[in-house]
């Protein structure tokens, strides 16, 4: 029939409103990263000043989240997870290497990804910490699933005889807390080192906390 008009497609601009409502939000974190990890931090931020450093309104921010706590939950994962897949991808190009260089190789590889830009480290070490019970319960949980990663690594180097075969899950949380607070100092400027002396000394601590009891462990 003639001039009969088109069925609503539910695209505007050529995007669905699926798709726009994920550059919404992907414009919300950019700005809650800007905000948040550098100045002027998470708790001197509104949602106001949030929408406007997204380019967006207020009232944009309430249909994509309910509280500014629920941006810095959603950007803590996200920076966590950025640096998971590059640790992740090393642990796949290291896989045959020995130990020293493996673990060498994977810490090298987390370090340069969470300093390569300052505000990660600001979220993830310093913003999210206090903030609630809901967000210092998800970042517990998230070291420990830096944890269980890491122990999964050291039971592979128990496997190949490198080093004792005892339970590291003590020893891995505390490593972990080295790695946070080394790091964290690093990125500060308190510590007077480079990042690659920096990651050599992680490798050296978590290499004597692996070191065989018995040299005969530790294999051909």
């Amino acid at each position: 029939m003639a001039g009969r008009l088109k069925a609503p497609t539910g695209r505007y601009g050529g995007k669905s409103a699926e798709e726009r409502k994920a550059e919404r939000r992907r414009r919300f974190l950019d700005a809650s990263l800007q905000l948040f990890g550098d100045s002027p931090g998470y708790r001197g931020t509104t949602v106001a000043a949030l929408s406007e450093a997204a380019g967006l309104s207020t009232r944009q921010f309430y249909e994509e989240f309910r509280a500014l706590e629920d941006v810095l939950t959603a950007l803590h994962l996200e920076v966590n997870a950025w640096a998971e897949e590059a640790v992740l991808a090393a642990v796949t190009g290291a896989k045959d290497l020995p130990l020293a260089e493996r673990a060498t190789a994977i810490f090298r590889e987390y370090a340069a990804n969470v300093t390569s830009d300052p505000r990660r480290i600001r979220i993830t070490f310093v913003e999210i910490v206090g903030v609630s019970a809901r967000l210092e319960e998800q970042r517990l949980a998230r070291r420990a699933r830096w944890v269980d990663l890491v122990c999964v690594e050291v039971a592979s180097a128990v496997a190949r005889g490198e080093a004792a075969p005892r339970d590291y899950r003590l020893a891995v949380t505390a490593f972990i807390g080295s790695v946070n607070g080394l790091l964290h100092d690093w990125s500060a400027g308190w510590v007077d080192a480079t990042l690659d002396e920096v990651v050599d000394e992680l490798v050296r601590i978590l290499l004597g906390i692996l070191q065989p009891a018995d040299p005969r462990l530790a294999g051909p």
